[in-house]
């Protein structure tokens, strides 16, 4: 039995006891499911009908559209969000209290605001006739700000003799910041940042509330517009929305992945070039032992005298 810096390693008592809980939870869990499903079909909403919707062209048309236009304002949102989150905490941590205390000011704003009244009072004040761009504008302040404070504790966490080092070095700020402390935290901080990316892709369904036709409210359309048995339906709707959502967050973590295996394996750093010899130090040959050079001596030297080597003047 070995024990962890954290917490003891569990007896053998506790360990049965882990394994009741973890059979009982898993059990409830698996009932809790097969009473859903089972008043689900009482109530018509698992009949192949309600499936069937999802094969006549115009609504797989309306769900590729809306995929599109999910995609659209995620990427719009997540380009805005990552050079936001760098010009914020570039003045965050700016030597000029001014632009200090105005970036802190401007994350610690729209930290607070719900990113639902952001998106809507940008749409209201500024794009009305633009949602796109409203729901992407609203998604890159929010997520732009949470992203400033990711990279900031990145850079804080790297060691600050590489940053004086640099400064002996001669290198300006903005240089020891690009070429220095951004990489490094960027490296570090990617796993959050790519996470950060993943909740701005699902809060692109934020977009109905300024009718943004996006993957939610062209579900919310279908499923209020289309009759089946005399039931909405809503649970297939839902589902299948739902699994494409699932998807692109796994796509999207994938990636992540791959990029962060990729920084792993990459070669980087600077090699070391061979040393040469200092000058006015004489080169030394190595001169065969007793084995190779005779018996009972070093080996002879350029003067004849036994010695353990020849130097070159």
């Amino acid at each position: 039995m070995s024990a962890s810096v954290l917490y003891d390693a569990p007896g053998p008592k506790a360990v049965v006891r882990n394994r009741i809980y973890a059979v009982v939870g898993s059990v409830a869990i698996a009932a809790l499911i097969a009473v859903s499903i089972v008043r689900l079909a009482d109530k018509g909403h698992l009949a192949p009908e309600m499936w069937d919707i999802f094969n006549y062209a115009g609504i797989r048309q309306n769900i590729a559209d809306a995929l599109l236009a999910t995609l659209k304002a995620f990427g719009l949102a997540a380009v805005g969000s990552l050079v936001l989150g760098v010009v914020l905490v570039v003045g965050r941590l700016s030597d000029h209290k001014p632009v200090r205390w105005a970036a802190t000011t401007f994350i610690e704003l729209f930290r607070s605001l719900p990113l639902l009244i952001t998106i809507y009072a940008i749409w209201v004040g500024f794009l009305t006739d633009h949602s796109m761009w409203a729901l992407a504008a609203g998604l890159s302040v929010y997520n732009g700000c949470v992203q400033a404070e990711v990279l900031r504790a990145g850079i804080n966490s790297v060691p600050k003799g590489q940053s004086e080092a640099a400064y002996a070095l001669g290198m300006s700020k903005t240089q020891v910041m690009v070429s220095v402390l951004m990489p490094q935290a960027v490296r570090s901080m990617l796993p959050t940042i790519i996470g950060q990316l993943v909740v701005t892709l699902k809060d692109t369904s934020l977009g109905f509330i300024i009718l943004y036709p996006e993957l939610l409210q062209t579900a919310r359309l279908i499923a209020s517009n289309t009759q089946v048995n005399g039931q909405y339906p809503y649970v297939s709707t839902i589902v299948v929305i739902g699994t494409l959502y699932i998807a692109m967050c796994l796509l999207l973590s994938a990636l992540a992945t791959w990029i962060e295996k990729r920084g792993r394996r990459a070669k980087t750093g600077i090699k070391v070039a061979p040393g040469a010899p200092a000058a006015g130090i004489p080169e030394v040959e190595a001169v065969p032992g007793p084995d190779a050079g005779g018996a009972g001596g070093a080996g002879p030297t350029a003067d004849g005298a036994g010695g353990a080597g020849v130097t070159k003047g």
